[in-house]
């Protein structure tokens, strides 16, 4: 597999005002997972064929859903609905 997509620095500086805080366990590395969903929305996969370098396809299909509910993903520029 080439490189794998991850956001830059500044763009997670940008957004993680956003993210909610963390309760508990701490969550895994908010940059790769987010990563991996704009990689899978991009090339129109399936939650299983997103790359492992993502972390399980799981993670990434439930925060998708939890953070969408939360307004989250509507500062990245791919998920904006035109509102």
């Amino acid at each position: 597999m080439s490189a794998v997509f991850l956001l830059s620095e500044s763009q997670m500086e940008r957004i993680e005002p956003f993210f909610p805080l963390a309760h508990g366990v701490p969550r895994v590395d908010d940059r790769r997972v987010l990563s991996g969903i704009v990689y899978v929305i991009r090339n129109g996969l399936q939650w299983k064929d997103a790359p492992k370098a993502y972390g399980p396809h799981k993670t990434l299909y439930n925060r998708f859903i939890r953070w969408s509910r939360l307004g989250v993903l509507e500062v990245v520029p791919i998920f904006r609905t035109g509102r």
